[in-house]
C-alpha cells in the first residue's frame, strides 16, 4: 500500500493510509499514516460495528487536516474493545511480509 500511496502522491494527490504496523511506514515510504492498534483484518473495527467503523474512517480522513507534509504519523485514539489476551490479533500463520520481517530480525 505504501508504494501505491507514494505513486499517487507523486501525481499530486495527497494520501493517507490506515495502518496497524505504522512503525514500518518510513521503510516503505508511506506519505501519511493514520496508525491504529486494531487486529489485522479488522482495522476499521469488529464485524457489524458500524459506529466504530464510521468513526475510524472519519478519524483517518481528518489526518489530512493535521498532516502538513509526507512522513506524518497520527495515532488514532481507538482502543480494541476486547481484552488483548482474548483477541486473536494475528492469524495462526504470519503473512508473507510479517514472516520476512521476523526472519530479517533473527538473521
Amino acid at each position: 500500500m505504501g508504494l501505491v500511496a507514494r505513486k499517487i502522491e507523486a501525481a499530486g494527490i495527497p494520501t493517507v493510509t490506515l495502518n496497524m504496523i505504522w512503525v514500518y511506514q518510513r521503510a516503505v515510504g508511506m506519505p501519511r499514516v493514520a496508525a491504529i492498534e486494531h487486529p489485522f483484518g479488522r482495522p476499521y473495527g469488529d464485524v457489524g460495528d458500524e459506529e466504530t467503523q464510521r468513526a475510524v474512517l472519519h478519524a483517518a480522513l481528518e489526518v489530512f487536516d493535521r498532516a502538513e507534509q509526507p512522513g506524518h504519523v497520527a495515532h488514532l485514539p481507538f482502543v480494541w474493545p476486547h481484552d488483548p489476551k482474548q483477541t486473536k490479533w494475528h492469524p495462526a500463520e504470519p503473512s508473507p511480509i510479517i514472516a520476512l520481517i521476523q526472519k530479517r530480525r533473527k538473521g
